[in-house]
């Protein structure tokens, strides 16, 4: 909400505050002006022209139309404090939803943030700089350790270790190897490659989701399509029983009571301001939803599937036991030697290691070499023992495998 809303809302309201008190504001011509036609001027003037375009061009007469025909009439019997009262809480409820809208909007803003804004294009043997954007299918880019992988495509040189949880909600960096598939956003956490990108940024896996959530529409929910058709049959109500209490009264300020009451603010308001709630609050935890209806149908669900990786568990490795095989190798030893090798790693299975050996008190020691291989595991000397630390290479590969 911008300073002039804000200005409006808080001028309206204290109109409004002013004009319960009793206290009029004299005029030239000698007639007190009540302070509450400031908020039927701010907050009501809007509702009446959104109202007449609605009804002219989209020959839609709801909400707007109801609460415009109440403020005008509730002024011309008399009462401007009712008029500027409805017109104020219709002016919040608007607030209220736009402020929604914009929360649910903000896990757009942060899907985006993902993508970084260049990417290193490989072409005549060297590389340049271009905006991420920019990329096509078939481009040939480098990423480097610590450097986030501009579009979607498949590893064609090198080899590393990718961060992506944040596009999968896997915590362990997943192996890369040529011919594995890479997906825009996710983080290169330790060696360098080349992938051939297969998608366009625009049509990568980051924007499709970004485009998901932008999707989600509170108007697709079948509670807010049921909101809005009642909404026109009580503005038909209202009009009809409006016009019957005047007639049968005598006095245009009854009518003007029951158009008052009938305004459907909270009726047309809280629905869609609900679901779009829900929508912001389940972007901010991880969760993307389409539309509005999908939240409805959650009611019915008996049976639920999970993902196991950081959901039901916490997704951080830890040493479950140390069983040495080589005769004459104890726990303790296998240990040290293992947390040794991994002391300078940052891989999380080797950090692990590591915390099982001090959390044994293991003494570890220093490597007096180390060499990490991206995507495949540690080398390192130890206390004169050469040791590989990965699963079991391929067959053929002498070079040890994480």
């Amino acid at each position: 909400m911008n300073i002039l809303e804000t200005a409006k809302l808080v001028l309206s309201g204290i109109s409004l505050l002013v004009s319960a008190t009793g206290r009029f504001v004299p005029s030239p011509w000698g007639i007190p002006i009540d302070p509450a036609l400031v908020a039927v001027v701010l907050c009501g003037v809007p509702i009446a022209f959104e109202a007449l375009e609605a009804l002219f061009a989209r020959f839609d007469a709801k909400a707007d139309f109801l609460v415009a025909v109440a403020v005008v009439a509730a002024v011309v019997c008399g009462e401007p404090f009712a008029a500027g009262e409805v017109a104020f809480v219709m002016a919040i409820g608007e607030m209220l939803e736009e402020r929604t809208v914009a929360k649910a909007r903000s896990g757009i803003a942060r899907l985006a943030s993902l993508a970084p804004e260049t990417a290193r294009l490989v072409e005549d043997g060297g590389e340049r700089t271009v905006p991420a954007a920019a990329l096509r299918a078939g481009d040939l880019v480098r990423v480097l350790p610590g450097e986030k992988v501009p579009a979607d495509g498949a590893v064609v040189s090198g080899s590393s270790s990718v961060d992506e949880s944040a596009i999968t909600g896997e915590p362990l960096p997943a192996d890369k190897a040529p011919g594995d598939a890479v997906t825009g956003g996710t983080v290169n956490r330790f060696g360098t490659f080349d992938f051939r990108v297969s998608r366009s940024a625009a049509d990568g896996t980051l924007a499709r989701m970004a485009r998901l959530v932008e999707s989600a529409d509170a108007g697709k929910a079948e509670v807010a399509r049921a909101a809005d058709r009642w909404a026109g049959w009580i503005v038909a109500a209202a009009a009809v029983i409006a016009v019957a209490a005047w007639l049968a009264t005598g006095e245009p300020l009854r009518g003007v009571a029951v158009l008052v009451v009938f305004c459907p603010c909270a009726l047309v308001l809280a629905t869609p301001t609900a679901i779009m709630a829900s929508i912001g609050n389940a972007s901010r935890h991880g969760f993307l939803v389409r539309e509005g209806d999908a939240l409805e149908r959650l009611a019915t669900v008996s049976r639920v599937a999970f993902d196991k990786t950081g959901t039901l568990t916490a997704g951080s490795p830890e040493v479950a036991a140390c069983e040495p095989v080589a005769p004459g190798l104890s726990a303790d030893a296998l240990l040290r030697l293992a947390a040794g090798a991994e002391a300078r790693s940052e891989h999380p299975v080797g950090r692990a290691v590591v915390r099982a050996a001090e959390a044994r008190g293991v003494a570890i020691p220093e490597p007096e070499s180390f060499s990490a291989h991206p995507g495949k595991g540690v080398t390192a000397r130890v206390e004169g023992a050469d040791v590989a630390a990965g699963a079991a290479p391929p067959e053929g590969d002498g070079a040890a495998a994480r």
